[in-house]
């Protein structure tokens, strides 16, 4: 079997870059808190509790740091919109990462690619859930920006994209997992991807937070999500997307 990749184009094709993406998160961060107390202040100095008891973020690698220095506008992401996905190991692996392993932040290029994102995951939460399935979903999200920039690679130009159908396979990330590995010992801070859940969507997920930032001014979005076993409508005011899902 021809391997995917070789170590050689990680020097050759590695190399500093920058972009807008979106990513969506469950609109559950400041509600939780809001019903345990009876003042904003309380809420403040909760919230300030719950930060410091959670997971420091990873000390990212020497290579990694030296990437970084060289870019002097380069902000850690002290947000907890960008530090929360590296602070945990989960035990689910996901496309570029084993059960186990330190976090990654994903996201998309597109608006309409995250939200395809957002639309699959309720959909397979809904499929995996028993008493679920036969229902509906409907939940509230927050789709917001923010800026990658460090030393990249970029999987749907060549010579990686002759192994597109590796890096996109619907179910098999055994691929994906390994260039991660690989991309980390070679210093690179994130990866570019075709999305698998919209055609001629892009992706993208980010192995160092350290070359995340939340852009000036910020942008965010607040969508509504309605999953059935078939399909997934998502609205923000004016806005409409319709994804069919399933069989």
């Amino acid at each position: 079997m021809t391997p995917a990749w070789r170590d050689t184009w990680f020097a050759a094709e590695a190399h500093p870059a920058r972009g807008l993406l979106w990513r969506g998160v469950e609109a559950q961060h400041r509600v939780a808190t809001m019903r345990l107390v009876d003042s904003l202040d309380e809420q403040a100095e909760l919230e300030r509790i719950l930060e410091a008891s959670k997971p420091p973020l990873p000390r990212p690698s020497r290579s990694a740091r030296t990437a970084v220095t060289a870019a002097a506008d380069t902000v850690p992401p002290h947000h907890y919109l960008l530090g929360t996905p590296f602070r945990y190991r989960s035990p689910h692996p996901s496309r570029f990462r084993v059960a186990g392993d330190p976090g990654l932040w994903y996201g998309a290029r597109e608006r309409e690619t995250a939200c395809a994102e957002v639309a699959y995951w309720r959909w397979r939460f809904l499929m995996d859930s028993t008493g679920l399935r036969d229902g509906v979903l409907i939940t509230e999200h927050t789709l917001f920006q923010a800026q990658a920039r460090g030393l990249a690679i970029d999987l749907t130009r060549t010579p990686w994209s002759a192994s597109a159908r590796a890096w996109t396979h619907p179910s098999d990330y055994t691929t994906c997992q390994s260039l991660t590995h690989a991309a980390r010992s070679h210093g690179v801070q994130w990866i570019r991807y075709a999305s698998v859940r919209r055609p001629a969507g892009h992706c993208a997920v980010v192995l160092a937070p350290d070359c995340l930032s939340i852009p000036d001014p910020p942008r965010a979005e607040t969508w509504l999500c309605k999953v059935s076993a078939t399909q997934a409508l998502m609205l923000h005011e004016e806005d409409r997307l319709t994804f069919a899902l399933g069989d």
